[in-house]
């Protein structure tokens, strides 16, 4: 049988599993850094997946804790579209993606790790970018750390929000 070594696993293994809410917890914390929170907006943010698909994979959120699309505030919504439209910008300017795989997981049926707290995924893509890792070991390779791409996506949101980056909207 062969092993693959991955060190840093073991810091997770050993922790105690939060309770409560990720997507209520980690804004509250209010250490966007640590939390890899890329980008706050007044009715939702952005931050990046801790169990990533691929590098750069973010999530954006609502602050509120809800669960069903059709309960989110119209004015919510659009910020979370605005947000997602701002985050694909930022893969594509500054990942190179190639193509984003854009979801949201309703309910448990569905698929929702965190089912009372919807959150879109997008996930980065790139041609090729799938290799024979996850399908004979059932392992993802993820070549830049958390904190790497936090820097990037930060300085990525910043720029377009502030319409500083050669491709923000307006």
């Amino acid at each position: 049988m062969k092993q693959l070594w991955a060190p840093w696993r073991m810091r997770y293994i050993k922790s105690e599993k939060p309770g409560g809410c990720i997507f209520c917890d980690k804004p509250a914390a209010g250490d966007d850094q640590a939390n890899h929170i890329v980008w706050r907006g007044e009715k939702a943010f952005v931050l990046l997946n801790a169990y990533p698909y691929n590098n750069g994979h973010l999530m954006v959120a609502p602050y509120a804790h809800i669960g069903e699309l059709e309960s989110l505030p119209a004015d919510t919504l659009a910020e979370i579209m605005d947000l997602c439209q701002d985050a694909v910008r930022a893969l594509k300017r500054d990942f190179n993606a190639e193509g984003i795989n854009v979801g949201l997981n309703l309910g448990a049926a569905a698929g929702a790790g965190v089912k009372d707290h919807l959150h879109f995924h997008l996930v980065p893509r790139w041609v090729g970018d799938t290799n024979f890792m996850p399908v004979t070991a059932d392992v993802r390779i993820i070549p830049q750390s958390l904190d790497h791409a936090w820097s990037l996506l930060h300085k990525a949101f910043a720029d377009l929000r502030t319409g500083q980056g050669a491709d923000a909207p307006g």
